[in-house]
């Protein structure tokens, strides 16, 4: 009991913190206005999307009643296609995995991975003496906070440009501007230089097809297709959850994660099923061209599979990660991603914490902030009920502390 009033009490207080910070109101608020709007748009030009969601769902519920086969079966695509592949039962395996591919000495770049965050994966590879950076805007933003990802897709929604400006400042030794421009320009200018130089590049993915063995990553700048691309080692790291058994349904998936999270069409779609090759000379199949030598694809359980047999909680590995929850929040509109630990988000991210921790003390906190109003049942594109998964968490912790 007291170890777990103490874990209530050190994150109802980060939470009274961020609550407190106008600056992190000012920003998300202003972020919110233009993402209504911007989702508003894109469904509007693509109504089919809201059809489109519903098949999604429908995929997601026979994936998650299917894992280990479809995993098999994606293994052995890309195995056939040239990738290296490994099945990582928890975050300290996967962590394990990573190290014994990067070594140490090595120039690292990351792209937006949700299970990157959730294993502790910069840290990890920091210690074993890498260079490591974050090349997404936001997640760069965060990384030179030494703060957390606040969201899916803006990590670093909760800071305004006169904040960023001073970050950028301090960090580069001139003067930044606040205006967005110049300091997107500047970031710009730092990662280029890092590509080039670069031994590895990480990258998660929104939905990799069993069929091909494709991963299919979604972006708009342009860093996750250099990255993936210029490096000689590219490793991908992916939940279970993500795999599906077809291109088409990759495609599905994707589709609908970019309509919700406000796009008409992501700048970027990129496709990668197997390290770089070149078979123009004699039609002889030879792996390393101009791409990575190297393609090294891990699949990561660290809870999912027993998630999985929950015949409540499984719902929440139905999450596209879009992002749409959070923003109709309450909760989250005060306290941004403070709301939520190991990489997952509101309330929902309660069930994943539970999971993924095995650990329904730090869960509990998470869980007992939840309103549930009902906002983010009504605005998730799969129709997850997290009201009901966060009402079952609860009986769940009570039932333990009892017994």
């Amino acid at each position: 009991m007291p170890e777990a009033k103490a874990l209530f009490e050190k994150y109802y207080d980060k939470l009274l913190q961020s609550a407190g910070n106008d600056n992190i109101s000012l920003a998300i608020s202003r972020s919110l206005d233009i993402w209504r709007e911007k989702k508003a748009k894109a469904l509007e030009r693509f109504p089919e999307t809201v059809e489109l969601a519903k098949e999604v769902r429908h995929l997601k519920e026979d994936c998650v009643q299917r894992l280990d086969e479809l995993v098999h079966q994606a293994s052995e695509a890309l195995k056939e296609n040239g990738a290296q592949v490994y099945y990582a039962k928890t975050a300290d395996d996967a962590l394990a995995i990573v190290g014994k591919i990067i070594g140490s000495g090595k120039v690292v770049l990351a792209a937006k991975t949700i299970t990157g965050e959730e294993i502790g994966l910069r840290q990890y590879v920091e210690n074993l003496r890498n260079e490591y950076w974050e090349t997404d805007v936001g997640e760069f933003i965060q990384q030179l906070r030494k703060e957390k990802p606040m969201h899916y897709g803006l990590p670093a929604l909760h800071v305004t440009r006169k904040e960023v400006a001073r970050l950028l400042t301090n960090f580069f030794g001139r003067e930044i501007p606040p205006e967005a421009p110049a300091q997107v320009a500047a970031i710009r200018q730092f990662l280029r230089s890092k590509y080039s130089t670069a031994d590895v590049g990480i990258s998660g993915c929104n939905a990799l097809a069993v069929d091909t063995g494709s991963a299919i990553i979604i972006e708009n700048e342009g860093n996750i297709r250099v990255l993936t691309g210029m490096p000689p080692v590219h490793i991908i790291l992916l939940g279970i959850e993500k795999v599906v058994p077809t291109l088409h349904d990759a495609f599905k998936v994707a589709e609908v994660t970019w309509r919700y999270a406000g796009f008409t069409m992501p700048a970027y779609l990129n496709i990668v099923s197997a390290p770089s090759s070149t078979s123009d000379i004699e039609f002889n199949l030879v792996r390393g061209a101009s791409g990575p030598l190297e393609l090294h694809v891990i699949f990561l359980d660290n809870g999912r599979s027993t998630l999985a047999k929950d015949p409540i909680q499984k719902e929440a590995l139905y999450c596209l990660k879009c992002g749409n929850c959070l923003f109709e929040c309450p909760v989250f509109q005060l306290t941004a991603g403070y709301y939520g630990g190991h990489g997952h988000f509101g309330g929902i991210g309660a069930i994943w914490n539970a999971y993924i921790t095995s650990s329904l003390k730090e869960a509990a906190p998470i869980a007992y902030t939840c309103f549930r109003c009902g906002s983010c049942a009504e605005i998730c594109p799969v129709s997850i009920d997290a009201c009901k998964l966060v009402t079952e968490l609860r009986h769940t912790i009570v039932r333990t502390a009892r017994s």
